[in-house]
């Protein structure tokens, strides 16, 4: 099993026609994704790279069967972009675009209150599951597949921590980047509980940073969790930077806790064992 990615997934790629599109989408292909339409509204060809075209999202899903899409176009496209996958009620969206503005990305967080479809992203390196299938940009050859699960915030460091789980005998049943940006669709706690039902994930590792309060809500969410999987959090040691204007801002960001050291408390206090360094992590693992 996995979690939202494996290799019986069929995903449509908004903007295939674009540089980067065009990079990873047969490199996706060569990897066992399956990648069985492309999305460029009034195109003029029927396909691309061997996929077929389409205007929208809605006819790419019914005349396929896909039930996910990556995004790759442009920051001020992106909002249209995803709403219309959300509106073709696709299940899992992974928006790999950067730089979406704040405003567009508040706008699809409403949207996606009302919707079944999951938003990774934006600014992320995407999802993969190991041997089977990835949507994003991932380097497909570091990863082992394992029952070890990953999400994480922080792309460079999540390539990292595989090598590192990989050299110590381990592998990674699914590797989650939420992504970069200030707003993204989705945070922990939906990834950990889905997890949490995976058969194959016996443990998940938490990568977490210094900014927002993403981490916090997966401590209070993994609290409720019933026969809850060990979850072993990497936690970057550096303060949230706030400005003395800003005095107000870490208390409605972050609900009180505005330091990592404050949320290193919290996930401890919620069962969840928390590292601050690879080695460590590595030894937590081999404990399980």
């Amino acid at each position: 099993m996995a979690v939202l990615v494996d290799k019986n997934t069929k995903v449509i790629v908004q903007g295939i026609t674009g540089t980067q599109a065009s990079f990873h989408t047969p490199r996706a292909i060569q990897y066992g994704t399956k990648i069985v339409a492309g999305v460029v509204p009034n195109k003029k060809d029927n396909m691309h790279l061997g996929i077929p075209l389409f205007n929208t999202v809605k006819e790419a899903k019914q005349k396929t069967g896909a039930t996910a899409s990556m995004v790759f176009v442009p920051a001020q496209f992106a909002k249209a972009a995803i709403s219309e996958a959300i509106d073709a009620d696709l299940e899992l969206v992974v928006a790999i675009t950067s730089g979406i503005p704040v405003s567009d990305m508040l706008e699809i967080r409403q949207k996606l209150k009302n919707s079944k479809t999951i938003l990774i992203g934006p600014n992320t390196p995407g999802i993969i599951t190991p041997q089977e299938a990835y949507m994003g940009t991932y380097p497909d050859n570091i990863h082992k597949s394992g029952d070890i699960g990953i999400i994480s915030r922080s792309s460079t460091l999540t390539y990292e921590v595989v090598l590192e789980i990989n050299k110590a005998g381990f592998g990674e049943s699914t590797v989650v980047g939420l992504g970069d940006d200030l707003i993204i669709g989705t945070g922990y706690t939906e990834i950990i509980k889905k997890f949490n039902e995976d058969k194959k994930t016996k443990a998940i590792v938490l990568i977490g940073g210094s900014q927002g309060s993403h981490e916090i809500e997966a401590a209070i969410a993994y609290r409720k969790i019933a026969k809850a999987k060990p979850i072993i959090a990497l936690m970057i040691d550096k303060p949230l930077s706030f400005s003395e204007n800003d005095s107000l801002a870490s208390e409605i960001l972050c609900g009180g806790v505005t330091s990592t050291a404050e949320k290193k408390q919290l996930l401890k206090e919620s069962g969840i064992t928390v590292v601050d360094s690879l080695s460590d992590l590595i030894h937590e693992l081999s404990k399980l």
